[in-house]
């Protein structure tokens, strides 16, 4: 079952007696939680029927014993255990899988990992509660996640937009809503999101980012590359070196596969993972370097990858580094 259908359940009042939210995707579990610890109850049932567990500190008889009480004042109850992975003896849960009482709704957040779908205890769960498993989404998917988020909302954006957001923060759907919620409340009257907005908003520069440096390398530009790492340079918190290079590997592995790829440009792009958008920079990379030359920029960035470590490679600062890199692809 998805979130969007367990929370369109419970605000029809329509509930199960357990819960069970597991993955490495803990977004989509934290907003079942944050949902269900201020909407199903009121606040002045809340006071007397929810109770809230925390694996690391809780005894699994606690819970139970918890869960098996009656509300008072109300005709449901709310229990809720978070960071489930810790919870000691977890397994023990297993006498109230078995009969639950149907006036609590008990949810279990079980973060990070899944439990051993081969256990005794993995298919009671899997039988008696209703199961979500979530996982992380591709990094190809996130301009997508965004574009779907913010259109939800009654907004739109940029598609450069989306890629400063996206390249800046990553795979962290968390993080990515809280900077969509931070420009939201700063446009006012209007109603689409431009990278100026993320520039003046979240702090990203439209000019020199991972997305721009991407670009210039792309083009072999590299006077522009160099204007865009000094930059990096001038101000470490923009871009850290751990946070381009693997962009970069990104870019390139994926131009690296147009060589295999057949089609129109739309059909290559979705071949490749790419928004279609952006499919122009990927293929002028792959007519400016050639099979040969991507396949030794995917080499550099894996050496200056672990010279960025400190592995074969005297200390020297990141700006540095990414310069002398980029010469590199570009001789």
């Amino acid at each position: 079952m998805s979130v969007e259908k367990i929370i369109g359940e419970w605000k029809k009042k329509t509930y199960k007696p357990i819960y069970w939210l597991e993955g490495e995707e803990d977004y989509y579990i934290d907003q079942l939680v944050g949902y269900a610890e201020q909407h199903i109850l009121t606040e002045s049932e809340a006071s007397f029927n929810l109770a809230i567990f925390y694996g690391r500190d809780a005894a699994w008889a606690d819970i139970v014993n918890a869960c098996r009480k009656y509300p008072m004042f109300s005709d449901k109850q709310v229990v809720i255990l978070k960071e489930a992975q810790q919870l000691k003896e977890i397994e023990k849960l297993e006498a109230y899988f078995n009969q639950p009482l149907t006036s609590t709704i008990f949810i279990v957040a079980y973060k990070e990992k899944k439990l051993d779908a081969r256990t005794k205890f993995a298919k009671l769960v899997k039988e008696r509660s209703e199961f979500l498993t979530t996982k992380k989404i591709y990094d190809s998917a996130l301009p997508e996640w965004v574009n779907s988020y913010v259109t939800k909302l009654g907004y739109t954006i940029s598609p450069k937009a989306t890629m400063l957001l996206v390249d800046h923060i990553g795979n962290d759907l968390a993080r990515i809503e809280n900077e969509i919620q931070k420009i939201l409340i700063n446009l006012k009257t209007r109603t689409a999101i431009t990278e100026e907005d993320v520039e003046n908003f979240v702090g990203i520069s439209k000019d020199f980012n991972i997305f721009e440096l991407q670009t210039a390398i792309a083009a072999r530009d590299l006077a522009r590359a160099v204007r865009v790492i000094q930059y990096f340079g001038d101000n470490p918190k923009a871009a850290p070196i751990q946070l381009i290079l693997p962009s970069l590997y990104s870019f390139f592995s994926k131009v690296f596969m147009i060589f295999g790829a057949s089609g129109a440009d739309d059909a290559i792009a979705k071949q490749i993972g790419v928004n279609s958008f952006f499919f122009k920079g990927y293929a002028q990379a792959s007519k400016t370097y050639g099979y040969e030359g991507v396949e030794r920029i995917l080499l550099l960035l894996h050496q200056y990858n672990l010279k960025s470590i400190g592995i074969n490679a005297s200390r020297i600062d990141d700006a540095a580094l990414l310069k002398e890199m980029v010469v590199k692809i570009m001789m």
